[in-house]
């Protein structure tokens, strides 16, 4: 509970301000979810972006998912 409680605020700015987040968003919304599980989903992705970025120790690179065609 505590870490849900530490990456509520910071979620939700990235939802206004994070394109990654708000493609993640946008892509929900699509298929009707609700207000809370787009800001869970945004939680779960800021989890994962950090742990990438401490176990490469490279710096956040937005457009590294966009090299891999994932058949669009």
């Amino acid at each position: 509970v505590e870490l849900r409680r530490c990456l509520y605020m910071p979620a939700v700015s990235a939802l206004r301000c994070n394109p990654v987040i708000q493609s993640l968003a946008e892509r929900m919304k699509k298929t009707n979810h609700h207000k809370m599980e787009i800001v869970v989903a945004a939680m779960r992705k800021l989890l994962h972006l950090a742990y990438g970025v401490l176990k490469t120790q490279k710096p956040f690179d937005p457009n590294y998912g966009a090299q891999f065609n994932f058949g669009s």
